[in-house]
């Protein structure tokens, strides 16, 4: 099957890779010509596990084209993704313009008898009818076409992972003939296959990262209750977790989620839900216990640092990407700095896209004892694993004062006591 993929992010450009390795042919299509270069030199821009060696290894087999013109990829395939980015306006609303522009610019250069398109971008209900609507009215007369929301549930990191062994497979149409399509394509996958109307598929994916991002916030409701009555939070969600109704995964208390979806679908929802009328309250609120769960790390920063030399260990919203799109420690540090805190920060991968945002503003490291050495104080904003067996008592040499704010609670507190630092993590007992 000859396809295209309409964008080269995270989600894009897995799903490419995947499916070339499959045996498609597949047309990527990008917006700068910079970035499609150093796409088929095999540089993936992005940072996922897995992906460079993919990436190389299907251009090598030729099965996997990269441009930024739409004419050949559109003419050519049987069916189009849409796969462009949907970030947040002022107001919490979906961005559209990105999933509409390239819209025309797929229905100009249509010219097979029948094309699917496809949209895999997160996008509000009836989305895909406007897509459609677009289509319909700038395409070749003699072109048959059928609009699908095939959404996708990688997670940043364990991206091909994810995209090799999916939980579902999601496909809203009211096309049979695109459905067969989409499932033939999706064939050498496992996965439940959720046959729907495209109005289901776009809201399906809209609550699973809500209900994802609600027991993250659930969490950390639970430890700010922890830590008014000395209770632990880990025990506390270990114990719930054990109700296979319920589970541990996601049930984790820390400075809050963050990255490319949480954060805006679960503002999308929010304003889809206000606009249709609905008491969206519920929702309100874990975006709430979202933003506090980062402000009370700076408020323990602030009380109990002794003094205005901090590292930071980890950047990006979580481990295994460079990915920092809403990540906590933007917040931390632009709230550090503005307390006039001096910062010495280490990321294996996030550095140089943190370095964009605050340039010299704070210092960035090669490694973490270097971050360490004089430091007031470590704060611990991302769970990498070369973190959760660092070597502790060279950290408390390295550093000014022996004090720790892990925000992911990736140390024992008693193992913590043991060594002599004073450390605060959440939902648990302060080590004095």
């Amino acid at each position: 099957m000859t396809i295209t993929i309409v964008g080269h992010g995270y989600v894009g450009l897995v799903t490419a890779c995947v499916f070339a390795d499959f045996g498609n042919k597949v047309w990527v299509i990008g917006h700068t010509e910079e970035k499609i270069d150093r796409l088929k030199k095999g540089d993936p821009i992005i940072y996922e596990p897995g992906l460079k060696e993919l990436l190389e290894k299907n251009l090598k087999s030729d099965r996997i084209h990269f441009t930024t013109d739409y004419q050949k990829p559109a003419a050519e395939s049987e069916i189009i993704f849409i796969t462009v980015g949907t970030p947040p306006k002022a107001d919490g609303e979906a961005d559209l313009s990105a999933v509409f522009e390239v819209s025309h610019k797929i229905a100009k250069n249509l010219r097979r008898e029948f094309t699917v398109v496809s949209c895999k971008s997160t996008v509000p209900v009836d989305t895909n009818k406007k897509i459609e609507q677009i289509l319909l009215k700038e395409k070749p007369d003699n072109v048959e076409i059928a609009v699908a929301s095939c959404p996708e549930f990688l997670r940043e990191g364990t991206g091909l992972h994810d995209t090799l062994n999916p939980d579902r497979i999601v496909i809203g149409s009211n096309s049979k003939k695109a459905i067969g399509l989409l499932l033939d394509l999706h064939e050498p996958l496992n996965g439940k296959r959720v046959i729907t109307d495209l109005a289901s598929a776009e809201l399906i994916k809209y609550t699973s990262n809500s209900i994802l991002a609600t027991k993250i916030s659930f969490a950390n409701l639970i430890s700010f209750f922890c830590e008014k009555t000395g209770a632990d939070a880990e025990t506390v969600l270990d114990a719930v977790g054990f109700d296979h109704r319920i589970g541990r995964i996601f049930m984790d208390p820390g400075v809050g989620y963050g990255g490319s979806c949480f954060p805006k679908d679960v503002k999308a929802l929010l304003q889809t839900g206000k606009n249709l009328g609905i008491n969206v309250n519920f929702l309100q609120a874990v975006e709430d216990i979202n933003e506090q769960a980062k402000i009370n790390i700076i408020q323990k920063i602030k009380k109990f640092s002794p003094g205005k030399k901090i590292a930071l260990w980890g950047l990006s919203f979580k481990p295994n990407t460079d990915d920092i799109r809403f990540a906590p420690s933007i917040y931390i540090i632009e709230n550090l700095v503005k307390n006039n805190f001096i910062i010495k920060a280490y990321d294996q991968i996030a550095s140089k896209n943190i370095e964009r945002i605050f340039g010299k503003q704070i210092e960035l490291v090669q490694n973490p004892y270097e971050a360490v050495k004089n430091a007031d104080a470590l704060v611990i904003v991302t769970e990498w694993n070369e973190f959760k067996q660092a070597d502790l008592m060279k950290v408390k040499k390295l550093m000014k004062h022996p004090v720790i704010f892990d925000g992911r609670n990736i140390y024992e507190p008693a193992n913590m006591k043991k060594l002599g630092f004073k450390y605060f993590s959440t939902g648990r007992k302060t080590i004095l």
